[in-house]
């Protein structure tokens, strides 16, 4: 009689000592909150059942963190990365335009409460009236404001 080889089993490629290595070494990144929700919850890393639900609980609670980390700037960027999966390219090019309109509209008003009256005029002839700190191979100007 011909034996038979047992399979090994895996999950996402890993084996269940592997599993277990990557559930304890993430666990322990998790806030203390966190890891005592999970121990009072019941998930454990013994077991094949329960090494995977560790696993995907864990996964689940570290992708809420990776948030609290971002700049504001850096959450509006993700939100509009997500919005624009739900929105078509023509949609997308519609928003873009009104969006384009609507800050030109508010840099004309800008310029109209607050006019550039003052003209700058930048002066590059030679002449310099100290010419003490006119040195070699150095051109110099000066800055006129009207």
């Amino acid at each position: 009689m011909a034996s038979k080889k047992s399979t090994k089993r895996t999950f996402k490629g890993l084996s269940y000592c592997e599993v277990q290595s990557a559930n304890s070494k993430n666990r322990s990144k998790l806030h203390q909150e966190d890891r005592q929700w999970l121990k009072d919850n019941g998930y454990r890393n013994v077991g094949w059942d329960n090494i995977i639900n560790l696993y995907q609980k864990v996964e689940e609670i570290s992708d809420k963190y990776k948030f609290e980390d971002l700049t504001l700037e850096e959450l509006f960027i993700e939100a509009d990365r997500i919005g624009n999966k739900y929105l078509t390219i023509q949609e997308r090019e519609e928003f873009n335009q009104k969006l384009a309109q609507e800050v030109n509209e508010i840099a004309q008003e800008i310029d109209k409460q607050f006019p550039d009256t003052e003209i700058e005029v930048i002066d590059f002839s030679d002449k310099i009236n100290n010419s003490s700190r006119k040195k070699r191979n150095q051109k110099s100007y000066r800055t006129v404001k009207f």
